[in-house]
């Protein structure tokens, strides 16, 4: 009998995006799966939306608002697929994603393959997603894919993974501490755990870039930016505890330095703590720099406004080509999905 794929869909506010994402899911050319729609107290109207799905193949259920890892948890706990697919609230999978991927799967007969695909941003139009490869895009060791992701400050988005139930067990579950970067923390240890990773070029997956509403979005919360620190300490624990060595030390540095600009300088007791844990690596942090079109201000005004005119400058570009996008699908007659 060919394995029961579990998709499993955490969902918050997501009353605009998540009928498209279910229908995504519904799409896969894969013939068995199930899918569970778990809605985290939704403000909005998003658990009647999903329950319009509700049926054979797609299961929703509710509970009271506890954050995205809490929301994962329960699906997880109701699912009994033999591989697990995450996929949020507002983000699609290509029609054969899973299939594609479960082919892999067969080729390679090992329950600890972690499998992976290509991924691009989109805001309304699907079509207009870039696909751009990165150094992650091909088949790499549990460590050297960290390494290259740390070094070159890539990433993979969530869906993009397939895990197997063995695999996902051995991981362990979402931790509900993090309301920042848990996505990040919790696919370190399961690549980790993983015999290696297996890049399926023809599987995609479409990343909707929405607004500051999303899980994933750090802000200025406090809590957030906490959060994202305790992530980042303990996947620089996770690598280290696996490989102690020169090139995964400076791998850390640079993981470190790359997101001292979110912190720096203004959350001083954030900053420090980074600065103590490049301590451990035997490193130094140095004082971030910012885009040399800030430079005048950063002389006339000071480097905390200098990076606030940066931030200010990036949503607002960000939130123009929200609006164009969406004007655009509108002129197109094209659903947003």
């Amino acid at each position: 009998m060919k394995p029961l794929v579990s998709i499993l869909i955490p969902a918050y506010n997501a009353e605009r995006w998540i009928a498209d994402t279910i229908r995504s899911a519904l799409d896969q050319s894969w013939p068995r799966k199930e899918i569970i729609v778990v809605d985290d107290g939704s403000r909005d109207h998003t658990l009647s939306v999903a329950r319009q799905f509700a049926g054979k193949e797609v299961s929703v259920v509710s509970q009271e608002n506890q954050g995205a890892a809490a929301a994962r948890n329960k699906a997880f706990e109701l699912c009994q697929g033999d591989y697990i697919q995450w996929l949020d609230a507002d983000d699609l999978l290509s029609p054969g994603k899973i299939e594609k991927q479960l082919e892999a799967a067969k080729r390679s007969q090992d329950k600890g393959t972690l499998l992976s695909s290509g991924w691009g941003y989109f805001r309304y139009r699907v079509a207009k997603a870039r696909l751009i490869p990165t150094p992650l895009w091909c088949d790499l060791s549990p460590v050297e894919w960290v390494l290259r992701k740390w070094g070159g400050n890539d990433h993979m988005q969530t869906a993009t993974w397939l895990v197997s139930r063995e695999l996902t067990e051995a991981a362990g579950t979402w931790d509900p501490r993090l309301m920042g970067d848990d996505d990040g923390e919790y696919f370190c240890r399961v690549i980790l755990a993983s015999n290696g990773i297996r890049f399926v070029p023809d599987a995609k997956v479409f990343y909707r870039i929405s607004d500051s509403s999303r899980w994933s979005y750090i802000g200025r919360s406090d809590k957030k930016m906490e959060a994202h620190v305790l992530s980042m300490q303990l996947q620089i624990g996770y690598l280290r505890s696996i490989e102690e060595s020169e090139r995964v030390r400076a791998a850390c540095m640079n993981y470190l330095q790359t997101w001292l600009i979110h912190f720096y300088p203004e959350r001083t007791a954030l900053v420090r703590q980074l600065e103590e844990i490049a301590a451990t690596l035997g490193g130094r942090l140095e004082a971030p720099r910012l885009s040399w079109k800030y430079m005048w201000i950063q002389k006339l005004l000071g480097w905390g406004m200098a990076k606030r005119a940066q931030i200010y400058y990036n949503q607002g570009k960000s939130s123009v080509l929200r609006l164009w996008d969406r004007a655009m699908c509108s002129l197109e007659r094209t659903p947003y999905a």
